[in-house]
């Protein structure tokens, strides 16, 4: 009787995994990552959110990930520990990038320029 119940208890695990693993978000692509922060940032110069000194330090990381993903492409192309870890370096400049555009700096006072 323990057997069945082991057998009917992971059935049951197996048919609530297997959906939600089928119906998960793809992940962006790095590519598609870089368009987008790159959009972002321009979007907060064009819109008075981010400075030029704060965009300017946002590109200078942009491009650091990028010349590291170049790196990693080289070597073989991306094993999974090196895609967690662009991933990871995405995840903190689009932190930084939300951060930067939303800390209510007044753009147009000149000390900002």
């Amino acid at each position: 009787m323990n057997r069945f119940h082991l057998l009917i208890a992971g059935l049951g695990l197996a048919g609530v995994t297997v959906p939600m693993a089928a119906t998960a978000a793809p992940r962006p692509s790095i590519d598609a990552r870089f368009d987008r922060l790159d959009q972002r940032i321009d979007q907060g110069v064009r819109r008075g959110q981010l400075s030029r000194g704060e965009a300017g330090r946002l590109r200078t990381q942009y491009r650091k990930i990028a010349r590291l993903e170049d790196r990693y492409r080289r070597s073989g192309g991306l094993s999974g520990w090196e895609r967690q870890d662009l991933d990871r370096r995405f995840d903190a400049l689009s932190a930084r990038v939300r951060y930067d555009r939303n800390d209510r700096q007044d753009r147009n006072d000149r000390r900002y320029r």
